[in-house]
Formats: structure tokens, sequence, C-alpha cells
């Protein structure tokens, strides 16, 4: 049923680009509710299960709000795009950033503030200019950062970090 509702979520969230709407879905589970609040670029989703499982997804400059404690945005870049999932079992943030830094300073940046969280980096890669490093810590703590250099000087960088998903 999680996945359901998360996948639900997702899908309500993209349909209600420019919209407000609540209501209910049958499922062949029961009935699952839905709250969907749009101001501008920040959309909100609030679904749950007939069982009571929680879905919140958060889309927009709201999402970064919810990074985990001891995680933020890379200093001077630009937030592309941002998404939060809070569900009964845990809570994640994805965010896309561009910056001129080079990938490899960035990684650094992430390194240290995942270290700091008592994440053990796991994985590591490095092929073609683009940097991913990757790793889990107390608590069910998950975390990834990737950078990849982009033609024009601006870099992309994700950053994806959760707890109990």
């Amino acid at each position: 049923m999680r996945r359901f509702l998360g996948v639900s979520a997702v899908a309500l969230l993209v349909a209600a680009c420019g919209s407000g709407d609540e209501g209910t879905i049958q499922t062949e589970d029961g009935e699952v509710t839905y709250d969907i609040d749009s101001q501008g670029e920040d959309v909100s989703v609030d679904m749950t299960g007939p069982g009571g499982e929680h879905v919140t997804v958060r889309s927009g400059s709201q999402a970064v709000e919810g990074m985990p404690q001891g995680f933020s945005v890379y200093p001077g870049a630009t937030v592309v795009t941002s998404t939060s999932v809070n569900t009964t079992d845990g809570s994640g943030v994805l965010v896309v950033l561009t910056t001129p830094d080079a990938p490899e300073k960035v990684i650094e940046f992430y390194r240290q503030q995942a270290e700091a969280a008592g994440v053990t980096i796991d994985g590591e890669m490095n092929t073609n200019g683009t940097r991913l490093i990757g790793g889990d810590g107390p608590e069910g703590l998950a975390f990834s950062a990737s950078a990849s250099p982009g033609g024009d000087g601006v870099n992309t960088v994700q950053l994806t970090v959760g707890r109990g998903m």
C-alpha cells in the first residue's frame, strides 16, 4: 500500500500544477483520501490510505526546507528543482542544483556534511568528470550526491538524502 500511496502522490503532484483539489480514490485496498495545494511553483499533495498510512509530497521551495538536519543547499548554487517525501515510515528529499563550481569541490562539500551526519561513504565513482558518492548512516539514513560538468560551465548537482524510506 505504501508504494501505491507514493506513486499516486507523485501522479497527483504532477496533475496538480496550477490547481487545488481534494477528494478520494477508491483502490482495491480501500479508500485513499488526498488534498492538493498549489501556490505558485510550490505544490503539496497529502494522502492517507485506508490503514492510516500517510504520504506527503512537496515540490518547490518548501521541499528544500525539509532537508534533514546537517544537510544544506550548496553555497551559491541555484535550486533547479526539489521534492520532499514524508511517509508514515520515513522522509527524504531530492534536490537538483546548478553551480559554476567544479564537481570535485561540490562533492567534497557534501562528503563533509554526510560524514558529520554519521554516513559511511561506501560507494564512489568518477567517470568523465562526473563524481558520485553515496552511503548509509545511523537510523536508516541514506545519502547520495552527484555532480556533473556542463558544457556551458554550469555544473549540475543532485542530492538525495532520507531516512527510513
